[in-house]
């Protein structure tokens, strides 16, 4: 095997093979026909002595080498590519890049608004995206341009992602405003026996949050307690005045529902502080349009932080 022999463009073949699970739809991507991508596969047949992809009831499958090869190819790719742009001044008035981000329902209530003003004011081109991405599948998404980046509570454990704190958060109880508890003496922190005399609503999105209520609620035996599940955030404020029931919120929540007359707000003993994170991948390290975005979200909302309980 001589690696000069190897003409370079048909790295880009596998990769896109390697992405797709088809030849047709690789060759679409990259603009070529059918033929001319199953032609390329060949020579990297022929080339690496391997059959690289085998047919299956889902599309082409990797080889074991072919597994190996194509990522790390195309991480290689990724890096050539960021340093290339990332190289060109970046203008933000004049510039249509489009970005893609990861948020949950409350993301989209908490960052969005804020985030579309200041695009409107200094990227009036550009524009952007929420994908929704499931949180497990964060790495994933990144490593596949599928996202530029997510927020929430994530912690990622893969070298090539990076993260930045954004803020601690914790959860906090929403009542109805003549709710009181069963038992013991009404103060502004709701002690775990009053909480095991209780119903809970907690929401459970999928994005970006890894279902951190109920983690919370299980490590405190409150498990069993909880009677209704939503998807989204959007709806425990209503759920909470309409029912006997405590809606577990996170406290920036909290914080746009203050002006409200009709809910009564509660801290809980004992609530963990988790950390809300900006993350991206790596090959965007360097990218000048992927750097201004991630410094804007930090001026935005790194500020959220500042008050919190910190553990």
């Amino acid at each position: 095997m001589n690696f000069r022999q190897l003409d370079l463009n048909l790295l880009r073949v596998l990769v896109a093979i390697h992405r797709t699970g088809s030849v047709t739809l690789a060759g679409k991507s990259l603009s070529l026909s059918q033929p001319a991508t199953s032609n390329a596969l060949a020579r990297l047949r022929d080339f690496f002595e391997d059959e690289l992809f085998v047919r299956s009831p889902s599309g082409l499958k990797p080889t074991r080498m072919c597994e190996q090869l194509a990522t790390d190819v195309y991480e290689q790719l990724l890096a050539m590519e960021s340093k290339l742009v990332g190289q060109q001044e970046f203008e933000p008035f004049s510039s249509d890049v489009h970005w893609k981000i990861s948020l949950s329902d409350l993301g989209e209530m908490m960052f969005l608004p804020q985030l579309a003003s200041a695009l409107r004011a200094d990227a009036p081109n550009a524009s952007l995206s929420n994908i929704a991405v499931n949180a497990n599948q964060v790495t994933n998404a990144l490593e596949s341009r599928e996202i530029d980046l997510a927020l929430g509570i994530l912690a990622p454990e893969n070298r090539g992602i990076r993260s930045e704190l954004l803020f601690h958060e914790r959860y906090m109880a929403v009542t109805a405003l003549n709710w009181k508890p069963m038992s013991g003496r009404v103060q502004k922190t709701l002690s775990l026996e009053q909480l095991r005399q209780s119903g809970f609503a907690v929401a459970s999105p999928t994005a970006t949050f890894h279902g951190s209520v109920e983690k919370m609620l299980t490590k405190m035996k409150l498990e069993d307690r909880i009677v209704l599940r939503s998807r989204h955030f959007s709806a425990m404020p209503d759920i909470a005045r309409q029912t006997d029931l405590i809606a577990i919120i996170p406290e920036m929540f909290v914080r746009e529902l203050q002006p409200r007359q009709d809910l009564r707000v509660w801290d809980i003993t004992d609530a963990p502080v988790y950390e809300v994170r900006m993350v991206w991948h790596k090959s965007t390290d360097n990218d000048s349009r992927h750097v201004w975005m991630r410094d804007l979200v930090c001026k935005l909302f790194q500020r959220y932080g500042k008050g919190l309980a910190r553990h």
